[in-house]
């Protein structure tokens, strides 16, 4: 019998967020492995652990070492399909031994927040990396949803598209904690947005 990686997307956050199925993967989990924050909110006593940091080759060992004797549900934020452990997973593993449980991504839930469709809009990421500039281009009624981080907060990315030939007074949606108690979404200008609710770690919207 070969053992299974069970790849898991929690979600933004929030348990009522996560899809049946993936909840029932990691409650029935022998092995599970996620982020310091993931395994405190839902692993349970008995089960083993590991916490996903800096070390990816540390992660992947674990898991190959525990893929011997039991199946391992890695619980990932989001959906695994985007920007997650996923990709580093496939370059380890065969496609044969990863299962993959959707989630819903934070991309997803800001723009259900806001009422917005998104089949049209480009997704960009600013979180570690840099999109390159022929993909931030300004057309009128264009829209962009983005990842942030540290570096590339809200405030500096809000900067960075006025710099590129964004209209100034294009509508940016800063969401931030999103489905948790704290959540907050603030709607501002382009140029309002460089100096207001400056944040990290967040999706940002902007409508061309």
């Amino acid at each position: 019998m070969e053992f299974k990686i069970i790849v898991a997307g929690i979600g933004p956050g929030a348990r009522e967020y996560v899809v049946p199925k993936a909840l029932k993967a990691i409650e029935n989990a022998k092995v599970l492995v996620g982020g310091s924050r993931a395994l405190a909110d839902f692993a349970r006593e008995g089960q083993k652990t590991f916490a996903i940091k800096v070390d990816i080759k540390a992660v992947m060992n674990f898991i190959g070492e525990e893929l011997k004797q039991n199946d391992v549900v890695v619980i990932v934020s989001g959906d695994p399909g985007y920007y997650s452990l996923l990709s580093s997973l496939r370059k380890n593993f065969s496609i044969e031994q990863i299962k993959v449980i959707p989630g819903l991504s934070s991309m997803q839930v800001a723009f259900a927040k806001i009422a917005l469709p998104w089949q049209e809009a480009s997704l960009l990421s600013f979180h570690g990396r840099v999109p390159k500039d022929e993909d931030l281009v300004y057309v009128k009624g264009r829209i962009i949803g983005m990842l942030t981080d540290n570096k590339f907060n809200s405030g500096r990315i809000a900067e960075y598209l006025i710099e590129r030939g964004w209209d100034k007074n294009a509508r940016a949606y800063i969401c931030s904690r999103l489905s948790y108690p704290d959540e907050k979404i603030a709607c501002l200008s382009l140029e309002e947005a460089q100096t207001k609710e400056i944040v990290s770690h967040c999706v940002m919207i902007v409508e061309g």
